[in-house]
């Protein structure tokens, strides 16, 4: 089955978060079809995007004193140290342990981050001034 990249039904209706899962997503697709001599730098992008995203939606958790934080921050941390934990010499392992992101991403989108998104906006925090803060 071919995986999907970024689809509108994604969308959380925060423009801050929707760019960068968008572009999220989108790098996802683009480092499962990328060489095998390009994929440890794809990874490395992908990693450091994946940690500044996370850490852009864990520091407005904590702005808003959110109840589910720890579970989120755990999801988060499941996913990243996966993918810090792979061998590249292993490349087919690499590309199936990436290929399982995007679902993952799918997944967490229609869950976690609906459910903060919510959050956010019923906290009445501008989240323009919380991203000009990061």
């Amino acid at each position: 089955m071919e995986e999907t990249g970024w689809t509108p039904d994604m969308a959380l209706g925060i423009p801050l978060f929707d760019e960068a899962h968008e572009a999220l997503a989108e790098q996802i697709k683009t480092l499962m079809h990328s060489k095998d001599e390009d994929f440890a730098a794809g990874l490395e992008q992908l990693v450091d995007c994946l940690e500044a995203d996370f850490r852009h939606e864990e520091t407005l958790m904590e702005a808003i004193d959110y109840p589910a934080l720890h579970s989120h921050r755990e999801q988060h941390a499941r996913v990243l140290s996966k993918l810090n934990q792979l061998d590249l010499d292993d490349l087919k392992n690499c590309r199936s342990t990436v290929g399982l992101v995007l679902p993952w991403f799918h997944a967490h989108l229609a869950t976690a981050d609906t459910a903060l998104a919510i959050a956010l906006q019923m906290s009445g925090l501008n989240l323009d001034d919380a991203a000009k803060a990061n």
